[in-house]
């Protein structure tokens, strides 16, 4: 990932510099996109099992940050160099990615984000441009049936039909067109090449064509894809690193027509949508956004991480919608293969809320109020439908006051018995009473919110 704080500053600030695709096929894509609503995010690779921050460790210039909880008495240069060599060890021979697939699905999670490869280079899938791979010999799991990571995870939630992502570090530190052999070994590294591109244009080149041979291998060779997710934003022709995206993704979708492309932290035309990283934009934003957030402290497995209860999870769901976003769930698996236990745990309490709730949630758009006063809605328009979601600090008494008033309202249902209540609507607001507060067993014992369907036209009169 980027610098998260940077991130977190982009994404709310980047509307303004919005370029709204031309192509009519991406638009429709984007529409379902945007009814997604919430995303299984993977970050999994060699570094899970050192249960740190991923990659980072090996950029000197990001040590302030990616370093902590290390005995750094040890060589720096030794410890760049057992990094790259944690590919001899890795070996998760429980990785079951059907059974990730169906807690995705039972999760009500919409669609995958998975790391083909992170910034430290190493591929997840069997890649013919670098030997640095999940199938390389030297690696003992590269005799398992699903050595090819990528491939197998893509297929099993496809058969779950759910939407895929292929997240890809465009920064590549691994690669000796990127940082010079001299440097990776211990020299002083930071996020960008060891060289100046426009004084080196020949070393260059070659490794822009290592990263279009890459993307194009992984369209090609590994069925549908919806949307290329690619990181590290610093990797741009503003900053002097352009590696063509616009001719990469027209490449791409030469295959794949329909293909998003997230070219995160960037702008232009091949950021279709924007994507703050863990954080929320203040206020509602018009344009299609995703915000990544890791359900534990960080995106890489860490050991006893520290994860958000269901209740702030969903809530956090909510508000995200709420103000027309999607919300990119990362939940990092273990060094063997597993999903920890304490993650399919809240993605089965998720999963409960979001089957009777998710009305509310999936397909819909924003409307004002937007959020205001514990409240957030959402709306169905072509439905006649307004979604109010309450979620108090503490269970609410039995008579609530909606605050809206932007249309007449018909009929209120309560999602909760799935009845319509009596209401009334004055004094710029809807007054409804509940027979009883929504409940929490199903959903980490922990109350979330109830949740009501305004009615701007009768439908049962039909």
């Amino acid at each position: 990932m980027s610098d998260s704080v940077i991130d977190g500053i982009h994404g709310c600030l980047a509307e303004e510099f919005y370029v709204r695709p031309e192509d009519p096929q991406i638009l429709e894509r984007l529409e379902w996109f945007q009814d997604q609503k919430l995303a299984l995010m993977m970050h999994w690779g060699i570094y899970s099992q050192l249960g740190m921050v991923e990659s980072w460790a090996l950029s000197d210039q990001d040590s302030d940050w990616s370093r902590s909880g290390v005995d750094w008495d040890t060589d720096v240069a030794e410890f760049k160099q057992a990094y790259h060599n944690l590919y001899r060890s890795f070996n998760p021979i429980r990785f079951e990615p059907d059974k990730w697939a169906a807690a995705a699905k039972n999760g009500g999670f919409k669609y995958l984000i998975f790391t083909t490869k992170h910034h430290d280079g190493f591929c997840m899938w069997d890649t013919k441009h670098s030997e640095y791979k999940i199938t390389n010999r030297d690696c003992p799991f590269h005799t398992n049936k699903r050595a090819n990571v990528v491939a197998h995870v893509f297929e099993a939630f496809r058969r779950q039909k759910l939407g895929l992502a292929a997240y890809f570090s465009k920064a590549d530190w691994n690669a000796p067109t990127y940082w010079l052999k001299d440097q990776s070994s211990g020299d002083f590294t930071s996020r960008n090449p060891s060289y100046i591109p426009s004084e080196n244009p020949e070393l260059w080149e070659s490794f822009v064509q290592f990263t279009h041979n890459q993307i194009m291998e992984l369209v090609t060779d590994h069925g549908r894809i919806d949307i290329l997710w690619f990181d590290a934003g610093w990797v741009c022709r503003d900053n002097g690193q352009d590696i063509r995206i616009e001719e990469l993704v027209e490449k791409a979708r030469s295959i794949q027509p329909w293909l998003l492309s997230a070219d995160r932290t960037v702008g232009g035309i091949c950021e279709n949508y924007i994507t703050p990283e863990q954080s929320i934009p203040s206020k509602p934003l018009n344009v299609p956004w995703e915000s990544c957030v890791s359900m534990g402290n960080g995106f890489a497995y860490t050991y006893d991480d520290d994860y958000k209860s269901t209740r702030c999870l969903l809530r956090m769901l909510i508000d995200v919608v709420a103000k027309g976003g999607n919300l990119a769930l990362n939940v990092a698996p273990q060094t063997d293969g597993r999903l920890p236990l304490p993650a399919l745990k809240r993605m089965k309490e998720m999963g409960a809320w979001l089957k009777r709730y998710g009305d509310a949630i999936y397909g819909t758009r924003i409307c004002a109020p937007y959020v205001v006063d514990r409240f957030s809605f959402t709306q169905k328009a072509a439905e006649n439908k307004v979604y109010a979601i309450y979620t108090p600090d503490n269970v609410p008494e039995k008579k609530i006051s909606i605050p809206y008033n932007e249309k007449k309202i018909l009929r209120v249902k309560d999602l909760t018995t799935g009845i319509d209540i009596p209401f009334e609507q004055r004094e710029g607001c809807i007054f409804v009473s509940i027979s009883s507060p929504a409940p929490c067993d199903d959903y980490g014992a922990e109350y979330i919110a109830e949740v009501f369907e305004l009615h701007t036209k009768d439908n049962n009169s039909n």
